[in-house]
């Protein structure tokens, strides 16, 4: 289910782009931006009425779906309004690459995020979790069990301390690299993400 700030939403400024204001796609979960489109009254209209992001296109003057040819959609998380009220977020759940380059962004040559890399790697042990493919380390942790991802995070956080104390850099980066995988694994078989211990790390430190 979508959510849509509908207060905002109406209160939109389609005069300021004469009936086109700018759509920035972000992606739900580790918000990377992932296009830039445009969108008049009826392609938001669209949008929300489907779950599939739609644009007006200025080079063909039609309402064009995300993935109309591709299969490629965009489907709708969230809709937010910024302070002026003349552009548009949208969070998005990408099904495919969003570039026609094949690139998951349209902006590919940006550096990625830290926090985005790790959601993503959040995202791909969440599937291992699902789907439990043959011959994946990640696999065989599930199958051991919670008791034995709780070990082995313990042995990464000591094995991360002593690194930190008697090793050098690239052991201390490696062995910590160890240690936030085996938590994230550990944090999935007990059904929680990585967005809820950042959620907490912002209740904590945000005043």
């Amino acid at each position: 289910m979508s959510e849509v700030d509908a207060n905002a939403v109406d209160r939109l400024d389609w005069a300021k782009g004469e009936g086109l204001l700018p759509a920035i796609v972000q992606h739900w979960r580790n918000g990377e931006v992932l296009m830039l489109g445009y969108m008049n009254r009826e392609a938001l209209a669209a949008t929300r009425a489907s779950g599939k992001v739609t644009f007006f296109s200025r080079s063909r003057q039609r309402l064009w779906c995300k993935g109309e040819t591709s299969g490629n959609h965009l489907l709708l998380k969230s809709l937010h309004v910024d302070c002026d009220a003349d552009s548009i977020l949208v969070r998005a759940e990408a099904v495919g690459p969003t570039c026609h380059r094949g690139t998951p962004s349209c902006f590919a040559d940006a550096p990625a995020l830290p926090l985005g890399f790790l959601s993503r790697l959040d995202a791909l042990i969440q599937t291992r979790h699902a789907e439990r493919p043959a011959g994946s380390y990640t696999t065989r942790l599930f199958d051991a069990g919670l008791h034995k991802i709780a070990q082995k995070v313990g042995e990464e956080g000591v094995e991360t301390a002593l690194a930190g104390v008697v090793q050098g850099d690239a052991e201390l980066l490696g062995e910590s690299a160890d240690l936030l995988f085996h938590l994230l694994v550990l944090l999935r078989s007990r059904g929680l993400a990585l967005g809820q211990v950042v959620a907490v790390l912002e209740s904590r430190h945000s005043q």
